[in-house]
């Protein structure tokens, strides 16, 4: 019997492949880096089948060292019972207070606009926080209710603390606002629940570099705002790395806080950080110390996005790309 165990963990070993980076099909990648378990966490949407029907989920993989990744484990499943069942898109995992919590912007399913009737699916978007002991879940939700307004079209919420206050910063869709919008929520301490009114930031035409996008002659400039993500310099500079379109092609830009709080008032810097057709992005603080940007690239045709690494310097002032 031993024997048998033995080569039976033998064969997993030998036919179990690691994947390079360059291989994983993602958008909107996020990492994590947990320290419990020295262990790189890449998170990534992954829907489901259950019971005949299509529900959103969150996968990831794991690794050592950000180069070879473990095959992808399911890790959260929609609830059935939730207040939209669809895609995820943009899912992040941040360790906060002993617990992980997975931030996932959720999306009406088709199957919705049948079952409620009057509800436009393409008008329904929101992000929803869940909550595990391990960064592998399983992720259990605090409610059925999104975290961001159930009237506007959120996407993206990130987690940023602030003298022990936490706060989701989040995108209004340029689809529903036209001019994409960045908004800050006050949430609860348990992160269960939004706390007051949500404060706008600024709108994506502020930055300079921000050139918008038209689809057609009997349609408006739209401005996106998307990817936002939270970064101090070793100054202690507050910046937000979020991405739109510059001329044409997906971009990462850099707005920073004139107070240093994250309430603002914020000013965009005048060139992007990133503005070759990649987008979305993410910071973290490797194992070794460097600091490196993960985004997806290229922005389309779907199926094509990978993610990207590139080192960071930290000038305290800014971010600039390693050559």
């Amino acid at each position: 019997m031993k024997k048998v165990v033995f080569f039976s963990l033998l064969l997993m070993t030998i036919t179990a492949r690691a994947i390079p980076l360059s291989e994983i099909p993602i958008r909107d990648p996020f990492i994590l880096v947990d320290h419990k378990t020295q262990t790189y966490y890449l998170y990534c949407s992954s829907s489901v089948e259950k019971n005949g029907k299509r529900l959103g989920g969150v996968a990831v993989y794991k690794s050592k060292d950000l180069k070879e990744w473990t095959d992808k484990k399911q890790v959260f499943v929609v609830p059935e019972d939730n207040w939209i069942t669809g895609l995820v898109w943009a899912p992040e995992v941040h360790y906060y207070k002993g617990k992980y919590y997975l931030f996932a912007t959720l999306n009406c399913d088709i199957e919705w606009k049948k079952q409620k009737p009057g509800w436009t699916p393409y008008y329904y978007r929101g992000t929803q926080i869940f909550y595990a002991d391990s960064p592998e879940g399983p992720f259990k939700a605090f409610g059925n209710m999104p975290h961001t307004p159930i009237d506007k079209m959120c996407l993206d919420g990130t987690l940023y603390v602030e003298n022990n206050v936490p706060y989701m910063v989040y995108c209004h869709e340029w689809v529903q606002a036209i001019d994409g919008e960045m908004y800050l929520q006050q949430l609860s301490k348990d992160l269960s629940k939004p706390v007051a009114n949500p404060i706008k930031l600024f709108c994506a035409s502020s930055a300079p570099w921000s050139t918008g996008l038209v689809w057609g002659d009997s349609m408006p400039r739209f401005y996106v705002t998307d990817g936002c993500f939270m970064f101090k310099t070793k100054t202690n500079k507050l910046l937000m790395i979020w991405s739109s379109f510059m001329d044409g092609n997906y971009a990462v830009g850099i707005a920073e806080s004139v107070t240093g709080r994250v309430v603002g008032p914020w000013r965009q810097q005048s060139q992007p950080l990133f503005n070759r057709d990649g987008g979305h992005g993410m910071i973290f603080r490797a194992f070794d110390g460097k600091l490196y940007l993960v985004f997806h690239q290229p922005n389309s045709p779907a199926g094509k996005e990978r993610a990207r690494l590139f080192e960071l310097e930290d000038t305290g002032e800014t971010l600039v790309l390693k050559q």
